[in-house]
């Protein structure tokens, strides 16, 4: 009979467990639906990419789970080609269609960051996946992204892993924006030239 009391408890177990599961996705899915977007690119917008990075880090510093972070850069790319604004908002579209097939569908999280610049999110992607990943990203939008003129597009991007030791377990929301501020700095500042 005890063991009945247990297989009971085990099925309990199990159906909580997936209860849980269903309840993130559902989470994850209305915040989805419901974050504030960039008009241009139907991405999410610097903002909702701001709370994004804040909610990683906290889960970064909770679970000891590594992410990464592409800064994805056109502005270079611009200044080169002395685009209009109206060539650069179709090259904006373009790239961010190519985000449709490069990110790992429904784990990584692609964004509008600035206006000539995108942000993804790796999340459990260290810094040599990261950089396979981008160099996917940028052949992709080489390959797929043309000029008025046929040139092919070619971005700039930067790379920054971040994990919990760097925050030192510091979790309240002052230090949580802080550390958004450093990673980003960090993906900036390696800005590689667009190589093919």
């Amino acid at each position: 009979m005890w063991y009945f009391s247990w297989i009971l408890g085990l099925l309990l177990a199990c159906s909580l467990g997936v209860i849980s599961l269903l309840w993130l996705e559902a989470q994850e899915s209305w915040a989805r639906e419901h974050m504030a977007v960039d008009p241009l690119t139907q991405l999410p917008c610097q903002e909702e990419m701001q709370k994004r990075l804040r909610e990683k880090v906290a889960n970064s510093q909770r679970s000891e789970a590594p992410f990464s972070v592409l800064y994805l850069s056109l502005t270079a790319f611009r200044k080169q080609h002395n685009l209009i604004y109206n060539e650069m908002d179709t090259i904006l579209r373009g790239v961010a269609e190519t985000f449709q097939n490069d990110p790992r569908e429904g784990v990584d999280i692609c964004s509008r960051f600035a206006p000539e610049a995108f942000l993804i999110v790796l999340p459990g992607a260290r810094l040599q996946g990261a950089e396979e990943i981008a160099g996917k990203i940028r052949q992709d939008i080489a390959n797929q992204v043309k000029t008025a003129g046929n040139q092919p597009v070619q971005v700039q991007i930067g790379i920054a892993e971040y994990s919990r030791h760097e925050g030192g377990g510091l979790i309240g929301e002052d230090a949580l924006q802080e550390e958004v501020r450093e990673l980003l700095r960090r993906a900036e500042k390696n800005l590689r030239p667009a190589r093919l």
